[in-house]
């Protein structure tokens, strides 16, 4: 699985993408349409249209890094049933379990919301 020691955001594309695209194609996706820095560490996500294949861009320090997975049965979640919503805000922990083919991923919350001081009340 992809592993990182520091708190990444993951970013799922919100339509079906050709990924025959390599680096610059899904990079220029990245900044175009999600209005994001490739080359911020953040982790990108992109799923074709008959959700049998993804691929996970990202920016390691010294170079984008293109992670591809194929299921040999069932497909990935569906993750554009929204038209219009160009992207969906992942965990990591659901970034794992949807490469792992659950199709639970965006349908429901399946992590807690991230920590933060100012939830706090006291």
């Amino acid at each position: 699985m992809i592993g990182s020691t520091r708190q990444v955001r993951v970013w799922a594309y919100g339509s079906a993408v050709d990924l025959r695209k390599g680096f610059d194609g899904l990079a220029a996706l990245v900044g175009g349409d999600l209005g994001q820095d490739p080359l911020s560490g953040d982790l990108f996500l992109f799923v074709n249209r008959s959700r049998h294949l993804a691929k996970v861009l990202l920016w390691d320090g010294t170079g984008l890094c293109i992670y591809s997975k194929r299921l040999e049965q069932g497909c990935f979640a569906c993750l554009w049933r929204e038209p219009g919503r160009p992207r969906l805000q992942l965990t990591m922990s659901e970034l794992q379990l949807f490469l792992e083919g659950s199709t639970l991923v965006g349908k429901v919350e399946l992590s807690p919301p991230a920590f933060s001081q100012k939830n706090l009340a006291f």
